[in-house]
């Protein structure tokens, strides 16, 4: 009968199930659950030392029916609750930060051991199913095969389980010896952290900790449980008592799983909680990233257009910010689309050119622009509509009419340069809480979309509720959808964005976000509700949920926002690898592409539509915006998510005796 439940145990603790989130409780049950084995097996040592032979008599097995029931019971929900999302852990571990700060080795010895204890419950399982009578009650196997698997469990040698359960210990807690050496769990805090392809990470660093360690306390209990059955079934067989050993090892257990529980809440403490991505190896418009278009467009405008007497007294510098009143004797103006705003920052680059225009279906006006001198604006190819010879001219030998290269700032059916500004709220009102966030384009508007999620006791996600829920549909030609108030609109005056981490309040998690007006600043805002967090309830009414923001703006007095400058940028699609090169309290300029590089048709950054969000899925306690890109390219603004923060949840300590006792009446 025990040796056939250790066997249920061994072989439920390793059902892979559906993943979920941190499970405190989870763990709790994993530390009190130990315990119990433990108790369990030493009143099962005392009607060993009273006579009573095993497999043996059926009032004994009546006795400890009820309690084997419900461990097994239990150990099936914490397989299907814990095992799947420890192996996507160690997954992401093992792939993407193997080789940093030498932790492959210590990796490989930590696979190494849990394989091992794990082959050893496979053969278990095996000698059980295949070698023991359960109708007779007998084993089919030969005594010296069964004492030489127990006695191999429970010897000295490094390869015994005892062997490996210390081997495991030694890799995840620190040592206390004079090398100070840290164990795995701080080394991987530290390496997740450092890391340059964190953003290819499922889990932020503090959900790898987690997963880590109850991945390792599965395992160890699996090698525990192996140990009492062979002690036992070597004092069945008369070849010792083992009743002090049996003893020893349950302290030992106990002051481990302290001791490791202890160090995954302090690498947890000092563990990451960002989640962000990484570029894709392929960009798809649509899919990975979507842009703003027509915002600032490089425009071939000739100085006597922007004049409103139809003079050249000026040069092209003079018109830093004019529009275009005309089209002189239906020259080159007469032959491309005309700029119906703004002209901003026009420059003289050399007076004649060739010009190839854009397919007529294109957001850019120009594919690329050759001039006399040499000088190639945009990347030079074919050219589908032939180019145009574009040549300045002299009026009356005193005046250059000089054709300027400007910046066209319009508002127009090709350009989408909005952003949603209405409140994106996950429905807290039937427990939803947001689990994910990413960039997408509706009916030319830039929204920030939720992904939702039903929220759970001990701060689980219903991963079946998981969805991301709808924009708000609507278009900026709506009769009632007002700019300003339902959207905001991009201009020369008004394109920065503001970059911010921002965090919900303790006892809270994020609900909602969106964007508002700061000045001439969208500044993100996000949503905070406070939770109960044992019973997985948010709590009502609506009211208490709260919108937290960054006032700073590049005014204030005390810490005032910082530029990020975008030297030359080109497409971002045309670099690799962005790497984020912001941080809080700092805004960027929606702007153009290079005017060498791209003729300034693009603009820049894109928006990052990855979606951000963990696998599996968790609560949230913050979200932001950032920026990364590479040096001469223009980059992506993308948005990121921190996880909750489950270190204050769990215990560290054993249930005392006296509530285990008065649990188990």
């Amino acid at each position: 009968m025990w040796l056939r439940w250790w066997l249920v145990a061994a072989a439920v603790a390793c059902w892979p199930g559906a993943a979920r989130a941190l499970d405190v409780e989870a763990v709790v049950s994993l530390v009190r659950l130990g315990r119990e084995l433990a108790s369990d097996a030493l009143e099962a040592w005392g009607k060993v030392e009273g006579g009573v032979q095993l497999p043996f008599l059926r009032d004994p097995e009546q006795q400890l029916g009820a309690r084997i029931a419900d461990t097994t019971r239990r150990l099936d929900e914490l397989g299907v609750r814990l095992q799947s999302g420890t192996r996507a852990a160690l997954h992401a571990v093992s792939e993407q930060l193997g080789a940093a700060l030498g932790l492959e080795l210590r990796m490989r010895d930590l696979a190494e051991a849990s394989a091992a204890i794990e082959d050893g419950y496979e053969r278990l399982r095996r000698y059980v199913a295949e070698g023991y009578d359960a109708a007779a009650g007998r084993w089919r196997l030969e005594r010296a095969t069964l004492e030489d698997l127990a006695s191999s469990s429970v010897s000295h040698r490094p390869d015994s389980a005892r062997g490996l359960l210390d081997r495991l210990h030694r890799a995840l807690v620190p040592r206390h010896d004079r090398l100070r050496r840290p164990g795995l769990l701080d080394l991987l805090a530290s390496a997740q952290e450092s890391a340059s392809n964190v953003c290819n990470m499922p889990q932020s660093a503090q959900q790898l900790l987690y997963n880590l360690y109850t991945s390792v306390a599965l395992t160890e209990l699996k090698g525990y449980a192996m140990m009492q059955f062979s002690w036992m079934l070597l004092k069945l067989y008369d070849k010792g008592n083992f009743t002090l050993e049996a003893q020893m090892m349950r302290d030992r257990y106990e002051v481990r799983t302290e001791q490791k529980v202890a160090a995954v809440k302090a690498a947890m403490r000092a563990a990451g909680r960002e989640l962000r991505r990484c570029d894709p190896k392929h960009h798809v418009e649509g899919e990975t990233y979507v842009q703003l278009t027509q915002l600032l467009q490089g425009h071939v405008q000739n100085e006597v257009d922007m004049s409103t007497e139809s003079t050249c007294r000026e040069n092209c510098a003079y018109y830093s910010y004019a529009k275009s009143h005309g089209c002189y004797q239906n020259q080159f103006c007469s032959q491309q689309p005309r700029c119906n705003g703004r002209l901003i920052d026009c420059r003289f680059i050399d007076s004649d050119m060739w010009v190839c225009q854009a397919d007529k279906a294109s957001d850019r006006r120009y594919s690329w622009i050759e001039y006399e001198n040499g000088r190639v604006l945009g990347q030079k190819g074919t050219c589908s509509r032939g180019t145009t010879k574009v040549d300045s001219w002299w009026r009356w030998l005193f005046w250059h009419c000089s054709y300027c290269f400007c910046l066209c700032d319009e508002q127009g059916p090709k350009s989408d340069r909005y952003f949603n500004l209405r409140p994106v709220a996950a429905d807290v009102e039937n427990n939803m809480v947001v689990t994910g966030l990413r960039f997408v384009k509706d009916n030319r508007v830039i929204h920030l979309q939720i992904q939702e999620g039903a929220l759970l006791p001990h701060g689980e996600i219903n991963e079946t509720s998981l969805s991301w829920r709808p924009v708000d549909d609507y278009r900026i030609s709506d009769s009632d959808v007002h700019n300003g108030e339902d959207y905001h609109t991009l201009s020369w005056e008004q394109r920065a964005i503001d970059i911010d981490d921002l965090m919900v309040p303790a006892g809270h998690v994020l609900t909602g976000v969106r964007f508002r007006r700061v000045g001439t600043h969208m500044n993100l805002e996000i949503m905070a509700t406070p939770i109960n967090f044992t019973e997985g309830i948010l709590i009502q009414p609506k009211e208490k949920s709260l919108w937290h923001a960054n006032d700073n703006t590049d005014a204030s007095l005390v810490t005032p926002r910082k530029r990020i400058d975008l030297e030359n940028p080109d497409v971002p699609t045309r670099s690799y690898a962005s790497q984020p090169d912001s941080k809080p309290d700092q805004f960027l300029l929606f702007t153009h592409s290079d005017v060498d590089a791209d003729a300034a048709q693009t603009t820049v950054p894109f928006l990052d539509a990855q979606p951000v969000s963990s696998n599996p899925p968790t609560l949230l306690a913050g979200a932001g915006i950032y920026h990364k890109g590479q040096r001469g390219y223009g980059g992506f603004v993308a948005p990121k998510v921190f996880t909750y923060d489950y270190a204050p949840h769990i215990s560290a300590k054993f249930p005392s005796d006296q509530r285990y006792h008065n649990r188990r009446k």
